[in-house]
């Protein structure tokens, strides 16, 4: 299958995970809405086919993005003719235009400039201070917005709007509210941080929010899919015998490169469990 890849990026994106969550997708053979209290780029709910999505992140900027997309606030016309204006200012001043744009979007948090410094910063992280600031470094690459580069951008906007074709909504909210509006026949995907690894989540993570998250699962009249991770070539998971082991989970090796420490440069064994 062709994934529909979202035109933001984030370190742990599920990209090469979506063919065997979308396996366990057709299993559950949900009816009803698919539920995402950790939207993150999207990737999975925009590949899942679910004509009815309540798409939620405790990342205000991810989901004002999509939100644009959705009642046409932002277009592809419109994003390219951004980011070829803005590219061009990268080009010629580099750093300093980077600057300058980080400088706006921290100011305005407008979507367009998080989409520019999305696609311009280190690394493909996502990562704001704790004043929710964005602070992520420029990718050392001032042409980087290159007309094919600007095209590709444009047809992942223009895919993703196409799948919003039913009844979609884009929140911003705790992951707790979001759970609790699930009813039977729901499909839940969550796709927390993971704990004891690296956190790009806009407020953190804890064990006490891996508490909070299963026992709200455990508990959810819906059908869910956890990713998570079980274990490297260093450690385990704590939290899988603290909790998910009482659900059936299916491994899969997976490459994550998120970052300078070397443990998550390695294979990590990726746990996909479910309640069904």
């Amino acid at each position: 299958m062709k994934v529909i890849i979202p035109p933001l990026k984030s370190q742990g994106i599920k990209t090469k995970l979506v063919p065997p969550i979308l396996e366990l997708v057709r299993e559950a053979a949900s009816t009803g809405r698919w539920i995402e209290p950790f939207m993150g780029t999207g990737v999975v709910g925009f590949n899942a086919g679910f004509p009815r999505a309540l798409m939620s992140d405790a990342n205000p900027h991810l989901v004002h993005f999509y939100a644009g997309l959705l009642n046409g606030d932002i277009t592809p016309s419109s994003v390219r003719s951004f980011l070829e204006y803005e590219g061009a200012l990268l080009a010629k001043s580099g750093y300093d235009h980077y600057l300058h744009v980080r400088e706006r979007f921290n100011r305005d948090f407008a979507p367009l400039d998080f989409l520019f410094l999305n696609r311009s910063g280190f690394n493909g992280m996502i990562r704001f201070s704790r004043k929710g600031l964005w602070n992520i470094p420029f990718c050392k690459k001032p042409d980087r917005f290159q007309p094919g580069y600007i095209t590709k951008i444009v047809n992942q906007v223009t895919r993703v709007r196409e799948v919003m074709t039913g009844d979609w909504s884009f929140t911003n909210g705790s992951f707790t509210s979001t759970l609790l509006s699930a009813v039977a026949g729901d499909l839940v995907y969550c796709d927390p941080p993971y704990f004891g690894r690296y956190a790009d989540y806009y407020n953190g993570w804890t064990e006490e929010d891996e508490a909070r998250l299963f026992a709200l699962l455990d508990r959810t009249p819906a059908k869910f899919i956890l990713s998570t991770w079980s274990h490297n070539a260093y450690r385990h998971n704590p939290m899988i015998d603290a909790y998910w082991s009482r659900f059936r989970i299916h491994r899969i090796e997976h490459f994550y490169y998120s970052g300078g420490k070397m443990e998550n440069r390695n294979a990590v064994v990726e746990a996909l469990v479910v309640n069904f």
